[in-house]
């Protein structure tokens, strides 16, 4: 018996409440919540409990640009066009905390995965990192030369990535609180970055109506969207890491299969300009926000079932193909040649010719392999054996990795595959049972 086939995204809550465009949504760890900010200086936090009431914090003098729930869900960050930040208690008496170091516009917040600090980024062309429980600013990184737009933690908390109106996206190491690498390939403003659930990687989004995602081990340019007819504002990942959403001024969201890189559906639900979009933590909903002053709650409808705990198996997508080799891909896929991931794992040996390989980096497992650190410039000892050598030998151990881990989920598929087809055979039985008289 053929496994159904996932059904379309859903659009399941519609929330008014706002006077203005709405700017920002984060749902909070348990999902219970839903958090925007609008232009009109509020913020609402909904709850998806049917027939509960909505809770309106004002505060903020000014449009509120940004939202984030705190890991543990028990505070809500906020920044404004009146140049502060606020911490909240998101409960009915909407108490907070106003953090002030920015000379201008605040775009945008995100917590660390720790709760204990958080970052924003800002029109004065800063990137600011502060403490949480302390209260108090920590330090600037200062390198962008326009406003920031966004500035996110990577999920180990040790990266930052900052989007500009330069056109640049700069990766930044908070321990040393340099510039590790500034990526320069967009063609307009950037307005949106955040990391791949694996820490591997970086999607950006732009004004110049693209996606692209990168590697921040190699800095290499894995994949590149050009699917919006206007300007591209906000962009979430799945937690799985396989799909990317995202929100257009086209007025549409678009999800994105990044490990076939291919559109999987162009969502039709706002009117005017569709300005953020969030998933929640699990990847059961995801929010979307626009210039119409609503908010959205759609139910992804993703076969979750397939992956079960596969999906906790963050792989980064995979790399920039060119059109023969996006041909030849689909050609394999289609005719069941080769199923994705040995076809990932085994490309380096194949016969296809470095034109039409569709390679994949996927993250070393814990404990084996080279550490990020590693990865960056740091002197090397003396070897006795010639460097190609050796690169060759790291590489040939960084591919058994990945067939050790792609093994790993196969068997977990294939497990997932009998226990569903035992659950047909007797759901089958059951109903010959019922027919037969």
């Amino acid at each position: 018996m053929a496994a159904p086939c996932p059904e379309d995204p859903s659009l399941e809550r519609h929330f008014k409440g706002h006077r203005d465009a709405v700017t920002c949504v984060d749902f909070s760890l348990n999902t219970k919540q839903l958090a925007s900010g609008s232009m009109d200086s509020c913020l609402m936090i909904w709850h998806m409990k049917p027939q509960s009431r909505a809770y309106r914090f004002a505060g903020h003098k000014d449009a509120v640009t940004c939202v984030n729930f705190s890991p543990s869900g028990h505070l809500l960050a906020s920044g404004s066009r009146d140049k502060t930040v606020r911490i909240w208690i998101p409960n009915v008496k909407g108490e907070s905390t106003v953090f002030r170091a920015h000379t201008a516009t605040v775009r945008s917040v995100h917590f660390c995965s720790d709760g204990q600090s958080f970052v924003t980024a800002s029109d004065d062309k800063t990137v600011k990192v502060w403490s949480t429980h302390r209260q108090k600013f920590l330090f600037s990184l200062s390198q962008h030369i326009n406003w920031v737009r966004c500035a996110r933690f990577s999920p180990d908390g040790r990266l930052i990535v900052s989007a500009s109106d330069d056109k640049t996206v700069k990766l930044w190491d908070k321990t040393s609180r340099e510039c590790v690498h500034s990526y320069c390939e967009h063609g307009g403003f950037v307005t949106y970055v955040d990391f791949h659930p694996s820490g591997t990687c970086i999607a950006a989004a732009g004004m110049d109506n693209t996606v692209k995602v990168w590697d921040v081990r190699t800095h290499r340019l894995l994949q590149h969207y050009q699917l919006h007819s206007a300007a591209v504002n906000a962009l979430s990942f799945h937690p799985s890491g396989n799909y990317l959403l995202t929100a257009s001024s086209d007025s549409t969201l678009k999800i994105l299969d990044l490990m076939e890189g291919r559109l999987l559906y162009t969502l039709h639900g706002h009117q005017g300009p569709a300005t953020t979009v969030a998933f929640s933590r699990t990847g059961e909903y995801f929010a979307s926000g626009g210039s119409d002053e609503q908010v959205m709650v759609w139910k992804s409808n993703f076969d979750v079932v397939d992956y079960g705990e596969v999906t906790k198996v963050h792989r980064p997508p995979a790399t920039l193909a060119t059109s023969s080799r996006n041909l030849i891909w689909e050609a394999l896929r289609k005719s069941n040649l080769c199923s994705p991931p040995w076809f990932w794992c085994m490309e380096r040996l194949s016969s296809l010719g470095p034109e039409v390989q569709p390679e994949v980096d996927f993250p070393v497992p814990p404990g084996r392999g080279r550490s990020q650190e590693s990865v960056q410039s740091q002197p090397q000892e003396p070897i006795s054996m010639p460097q190609t050598l050796t690169s060759t030998l790291e590489h040939i151990v960084g591919q058994l990795d990945v067939l050790t881990q792609t093994v790993s989920i196969l068997e977990q598929r294939l497990t997932l595959t009998e226990d569903k087809l035992k659950q047909c055979l007797e759901n089958q039985q059951l109903i010959m049972q019922r027919t037969t008289p």
